[in-house]
């Protein structure tokens, strides 16, 4: 091919491309681009499973599994050893040729994904734990000895990292179940050294352990009509989707030891004193103060014990989608009752170790009694029999019944407002997360925002019920600005998996938490959106909802559009930036000489002077006709203001004229302002007005986000007020997350930025002055705690 040929192709070529983007640009042009187009292209089409209501379909179904599971607990070398039987429902319409099967603890297997994609990086300066992380030699994974039919015949299985295969002898049929078991063991990770879920602490002074064990078992997966299997890798992000089932659970552990576990204890005479099984029932009955169980004193002689004997501890849980427990001689326990709506009571207990005091036992089962109570209301009742929360250092962590939660003080008892109000916030959380995700039952593994978001906004709900102006992290509008304004290649939709979202915290809690809040407070209002959103959890109780199960309901019970808002805030990384872009000031031309004459005059004597005319003066003494008065004349005196005959005669006809409705508008002598306001962040909202008056008084005006909806960029709007305006605030009450309130004001307001003074490093501080790091300390407030 000569090079003329070349060039030829080459520039053909490139004339095709450019071609091909011109034609897709067209295309983008003439689509729907509206931010009120509806959310057809982006949410599943509705079916005999999911209406489009946002509610079950009238074939809807999900599967069911079942544990019968012997587990011991080793002090000595803390692994886990345990036995299970699972029995599988398939209620699906499809017959399954294969099972798939979660081994979560192969995330800390040697060859782990978790280690190979995660990326790394050195500095100058590297802790011990950092080079550690670079090159893990802890083996935490499953270690299986068989999986065998109920027969006790071995069947084939695949292990493909953190799922098993396991292939029954036919494919399991519609309404047919299978029971299969697996024996398996794992090394326990110490979370203080490399982190995690589950794991133990140790505690060197006293030579103890405690463990909170989650995820220790092979698991089933969810198969449903959204996902079929999903069996999505675990690489330790996205959680879990799992599931319901009954549990039998027998954990055998040293027997000074007390456990807290999913479910209720069934063999109480055997694990426990009769005192502190009379101290148990007791606790059935109060509703204030929590009965102690096994006190502090009881618990610092347990850690003397060391015992080497065992018990086992029977736990059975009915409908829940996962287990987990705690174990560890060094437990002190409380407990109180609260009552549902319909009569039924709910234990709720603490399990801590005197390390947790006297944090834990002020706050913590009340804290958890707070949770069922405030949660129930915004949702549905608690249907469980018992909540427990756990004290675990630099860990908050959700299962069905149990959770466990950071939070101690100093050594000394003291604490800090941090440490107390990050404990109250983490034990509402975590046991808020019995309702989502472990009652409404959403995909985890997929999308974090749905039981992270939900739980998150409910969790400040009731935060704000516990205390008034609680100082929550997340929820109100304002304390999401900072991040919506950021780099936005930082910034992933709401609507990404969980596995591939940047900033984790903000975008799947804070993002979602303070949309809801937005719904709530500024486009629904409570009463519709409090409806709505119990509608969404009681539909979608004991059930895998999807989010556009969720999306659905919230517009179907409300008749509200929002599509608009989920797009926005869900599908978008657009920020809210609405500005007053104009605002112009008319009144009526009365056209009454007397009225508009003297308006004239006024506004006159209040115009700005030509600089030339300042001058002139006092630099000229007279002017000609003042030397020379024989030069004035008519025009020289006239005043062009003042009213005439011919003007009033004028004026009554202009009167004549008009019907008395056009009279009373005439004589009204309202005001009337023309408002342009610019949206430069992208995300359309409602507009929030405060007009303050000259006479002192304000008004509020509320538009809706429609609109925007025929120009998303520039709107204008005429307000009628009968007095006049001193100043106007858009978003006066911080709602909407408007990242720049610098343009809210009119008139403009001038904002002033603070600045420090500083010392350079080679600077001394004089004797007995307070240097920055001692007034931190200083400001450090500590709270003197009792035990």
């Amino acid at each position: 091919m000569s090079i003329k040929q070349r060039l030829f192709l080459l520039l053909l070529s490139t004339v095709l491309v450019l071609m091909s983007v011109a034609l897709y640009a067209q295309q983008q042009e003439n689509t729907n681009r509206n931010k009120f187009r509806q959310l057809y292209q982006e949410l599943p089409t509705p079916n005999v499973y999911r209406t489009a209501s946002g509610a079950p379909g009238h074939q809807y179904w999900q599967q069911q599994a079942d544990y019968k599971i012997a587990l011991e607990l080793d002090d000595e070398n803390q692994r886990i050893y345990g036995e299970e039987t699972i029995t599988y429902h398939n209620n699906s319409p499809d017959p399954l040729e294969y099972l798939w099967v979660q081994l979560d603890q192969n995330r800390r297997a040697k060859d782990s994904d978790t280690y190979k994609t995660q990326t790394s990086e050195m500095s100058e300066r590297m802790s011990a734990r950092e080079l550690k992380e670079l090159d893990p030699d802890f083996d935490g994974g499953f270690k299986l000895e068989y999986v065998r039919a109920a027969d006790g015949k071995s069947l084939p299985y695949t292990v493909v990292k953190t799922m098993m295969r396991v292939d029954p002898p036919q494919p399991l049929m519609p309404g047919e179940q299978f029971s299969f078991q697996v024996k398996w063991w794992y090394n326990i990770n110490d979370r203080m050294e490399i982190g995690g879920r589950s794991g133990y602490e140790y505690f060197e002074e006293d030579d103890n352990y405690l463990y909170t064990i989650a995820q220790f078992f092979p698991r089933m997966a969810v198969y449903n009509d959204v996902e079929g299997w999903q069996n999505k890798q675990f690489l330790g992000r996205g959680e879990f989707t799992l599931p319901f089932g009954n549990y039998e659970v027998e954990i055998t552990a040293p027997s000074d030891h007390y456990v807290a576990a999913t479910g209720t204890l069934e063999n109480m005479d055997e694990v426990l004193t009769p005192d502190q099984m009379k101290k148990y029932e007791q606790a059935k009955r109060e509703r204030t103060t929590p009965v102690i169980i096994v006190s502090e004193e009881e618990a610092r002689e347990n850690e003397k014990q060391k015992s080497r004997e065992k018990k086992t501890w029977k736990f059975k849980a009915e409908n829940v989608r996962d287990f987990a427990f705690a174990s560890s001689r060094k437990f002190i326990w409380d407990a109180m009752g609260v009552e549902m709506s319909d009569g039924s009571i709910v234990l709720a207990m603490s399990m801590y170790p005197k390390e947790g005091n006297p944090l834990w036992e002020k706050y913590s089962t009340k804290a958890v009694a707070h949770t069922l109570k405030w949660y129930s209301h915004y949702t549905f009742d608690y249907p469980y029999p018992v909540a427990w929360s756990i004290n675990a250092q630099r860990i908050g962590m959700e299962y069905p019944m149990i959770c466990f939660n950071f939070g101690r003080p100093e050594k000394d008892g003291t604490y800090t407002e941090r440490t107390k109000y990050g404990m109250i916030g983490v034990i509402i959380h975590e046991v808020g997360h019995n309702y989502f995700p472990m009652i409404v039952n959403s995909d985890e593994r997929q999308w974090t925002w749905m039981d992270e978001g939900l739980n998150s906004f409910v969790q400040y709900l009731a935060e704000q019920q516990w205390e008034r102006d609680y100082p929550s992290r997340r929820g109100p509008a304002y304390k999401i600005v900072d991040y919506m304004k950021g780099d936005k290649d930082k910034i992933s939709p709401i609507m990404t998996n969980s596995e591939s979202i940047f900033q984790f915290g903000n975008n799947a809690y804070g993002k979602p938490a303070t949309a809801l809040n937005i719904l709530r407070e500024t486009v629904m209002g409570r009463e519709l959106f409090d409806y709505a959103f119990k509608m969404y959890a009681n539909r979608w109780k004991f059930k895998h909802p999807s989010p556009a199960d969720f999306f659905r309901t919230m517009e179907d019970a409300s008749a509200i559009d929002l599509d608009w808002f989920w797009r926005g805030w869900f599908f978008t990384t657009d920020h809210v930036d609405i500005a007053i872009d104009d605002v112009k000031w008319y009144r009526l031309d009365t056209q009454n000489p007397e009225v508009e004459n003297d308006f004239a005059r006024q506004k006159e004597k209040t115009a700005p002077r030509n600089i030339s005319s300042i001058r002139n003066e006092k630099e000229i003494a007279k002017t000609q006709d003042e030397a020379d008065p024989s030069l004035r004349d008519f025009y020289t005196d006239y005043d062009p203001l003042e009213v005439s005959v011919l003007d009033k005669e004028e004026y009554r006809d202009y009167l004549g004229r008009l019907s008395e409705e056009e009279k009373q508008l005439l004589m009204a002598g309202k005001n009337y302002y023309e408002l342009a306001f610019r949206n430069t962040g992208g995300l359309v909202m409602p507009i929030i007005l405060r007009f303050e008056y000259t006479d002192g008084s304000s008004e509020e005006h509320r538009i809706p986000a429609e609109i925007w909806r025929l120009n998303h960029q520039r709107v204008s709007k005429v307000f009628v007020t009968e007095k006049e305006v001193r100043q106007i605030i858009l978003d006066p009450y911080l709602e909407t997350a408007d990242t720049d309130t610098g343009n809210n004001y009119y008139p403009p307001r001038q904002e002033i930025s603070r600045f420090e003074l500083f010392r350079k490093k080679n600077e001394r501080w004089d004797e007995g002055e307070e240097n920055p790091m001692q007034r931190a300390r200083r400001a450090k407030t500590k709270v003197e705690g009792t035990n």
